[in-house]
């Protein structure tokens, strides 16, 4: 391991500067709104607050999958929030999450407006909403929910984790790199054992879990996150890699990846959703090749 600098951690931890880096600008040790600004409201029962990241996409990918099955209480609005400008700071957009993170949900369906804010949270609360893509009998629904779940736990390795030191931390630290490298690929080959016995994680059936694990997962599977996949050698998980071209190759699949997608090819974003139709300008083409 390369020599450097020891660093002794002070007996109080201030903080005195931003720690540089990608998104350096929007990290503070403290919770709360910066300024005020209101959400904007729009005419569908679901109003999402979202970015089309790994996180946004699972709650837009669930709502086209709803749509695609009849289900016109799932039409939704889906408006942008440029977390890189701090968007997720005003005041609105703090009273439907607290924690400041996309995405966000305020269902507006019944009398009183229910907020809905984690990924996973969202995911469930609108699978259980329109009872679909979330099995209703044992043992199915405890393993749909299990991998729910482990997927919130271990994103966060994947992302926060890897990927920041990886592709967005102002250094190359070996020890963070190779820690969380490591732990990618442990969590990858848990995926690939599951997937060697089963279609889909909770087994035959795809659902939530499925939608949750494969924007993180499966995009890293298909070289989409982090120009990591030579470095991961994700192609050694061929069971990951099946299961990840069969779930993009749903029709839903592919326009939920469009949706607050605001960067790559012009043709894979949808900056805002507020209609089925806003899909008809793009080309069917076009529409297959999102997520690419």
């Amino acid at each position: 391991m390369a020599d450097t600098p020891e660093y002794v951690p002070p007996e109080v931890w201030t903080w005195q500067k931003p720690s540089g880096g990608a998104f350096a600008n929007i990290n503070r040790p403290v919770a709360g709104p910066t300024h005020d600004k209101e959400l904007p409201v729009g005419r569908h029962p679901l109003q999402l607050y979202s970015l089309g990241t790994p996180n946004g996409q699972k709650v837009t990918i669930l709502l086209e999958e709803l749509l695609a099955l009849g289900h016109a209480g799932a039409e939704y609005d889906a408006w942008l929030i440029r977390i890189a400008e701090g968007e997720q700071f005003g005041s609105g957009f703090v009273q439907v999450n607290p924690n400041s993170k996309i995405p966000a949900l305020l269902d507006r369906s019944g009398p009183e407006p229910v907020k809905v804010f984690e990924s996973g949270a969202i995911l469930l609360h609108l699978a259980e909403k329109f009872g679909e893509l979330l099995p209703g009998a044992q043992p199915d629904r405890a393993q749909c929910l299990s991998w729910l779940f482990w997927q919130m736990g271990s994103a966060p390795y994947l992302g926060g984790g890897f990927g920041h030191f990886y592709a967005y931390a102002p250094t190359k630290i070996e020890y963070a790199i190779d820690r969380f490298a490591m732990e990618v690929k442990r969590q990858l080959d848990v995926l690939d054992r599951r997937l060697a016995e089963n279609e889909y994680l909770a087994g035959g059936q795809y659902t939530i879990a499925d939608i949750a694990v494969f924007p993180w997962y499966g995009g890293l599977a298909k070289g989409w996150l982090y120009g990591a996949a030579q470095f991961l050698s994700v192609h050694e998980y061929r069971h990951v890699q099946r299961w990840a071209d069969a779930i993009h190759a749903r029709p839903a699949v592919r326009r939920g990846l469009m949706v607050n997608r605001t960067w790559g090819d012009p043709a894979s974003q949808l900056h805002e959703r507020h209609d089925a139709g806003d899909f008809e300008t793009k080309t069917q083409d076009k529409v297959q090749a999102a997520g690419a």
